[in-house]
């Protein structure tokens, strides 16, 4: 059997946003604590975050920024939900992030039926989320959506059909979405285990490791670069 890596690398490429919205118009922001002009802004609330996504998004003339793969981020300090006193702190993000304005039309990766969804409630968590369940190859998979609207899992059962790059969702506003800046956390999940309308999206030093591995690199699928 193929591992996942090499079945994702073997399909043609596809979109999770807007499929208007052409690949010339995207462009890779560096979100890491490695970025000083971000660290130096101190960006305290969602507002000063998308003004600095935004204004980053016009000075590249682009309408879509993304990244941050396996990236080491301070973002997640403001949450309670990354810090424990029993293990690291999480800041290790481990899905890849689109950047654009909320609203935006979010597609199904592949072809595949709704496994769950939910509204995980707080700063800093998903807010709305979507999993798709994928089988490829004889390969079960998953895809997972996050930070979306209230309306896109209003009306959504488990066990939907959906066909790649049709909408599924749109992106939800900072007031519903964990506090964040508009986009879509999109993360490629092999086991599940038993996950349901949530799945962990950053991870600490010490299971970097085993997300590597159940989490491969979206853009494996996506090939925006």
């Amino acid at each position: 059997m193929k591992p996942l890596t090499s079945i994702l690398n073997s399909l043609p490429p596809t979109k999770v946003i807007d499929a208007e919205i052409n690949l010339s118009e995207y462009t890779r922001v560096n979100l890491s604590a490695s970025n000083k002009e971000l660290v130096d802004a101190k960006l305290e609330t969602s507002k000063d975050f998308e003004e600095y996504i935004f204004n980053y998004l016009k000075e590249k003339n682009a309408k879509v920024a993304f990244g941050g793969y396996i990236e080491g981020r301070f973002l997640y300090q403001r949450s309670s939900i990354f810090l424990s006193e029993f293990a690291p702190e999480r800041n290790i993000h481990i899905g890849l992030d689109l950047w654009t304005d909320a609203g935006t039309h979010v597609l199904a990766a592949l072809d595949g039926k709704v496994h769950s969804f939910k509204n995980n409630e707080g700063l800093g968590d998903y807010g709305p989320t979507i999993i798709l369940e994928h089988d490829i190859e004889n390969e079960k998979f998953y895809t997972l959506y996050g930070h979306l609207s209230l309306e896109s899992i209003e009306n959504l059962n488990v066990g939907d059909n959906f066909k790649k790059g049709e909408k599924i969702a749109t992106l939800g506003e900072a007031s519903v979405n964990g506090d964040y800046a508009p986009h879509v956390h999109f993360q490629i999940i092999h086991n599940i285990q038993d996950y349901w309308g949530d799945y962990p999206g950053v991870c600490n030093t010490k299971d970097l490791n085993f997300y590597i591995e159940n989490c491969p690199d979206p853009n494996l699928l996506l090939k925006i670069t």
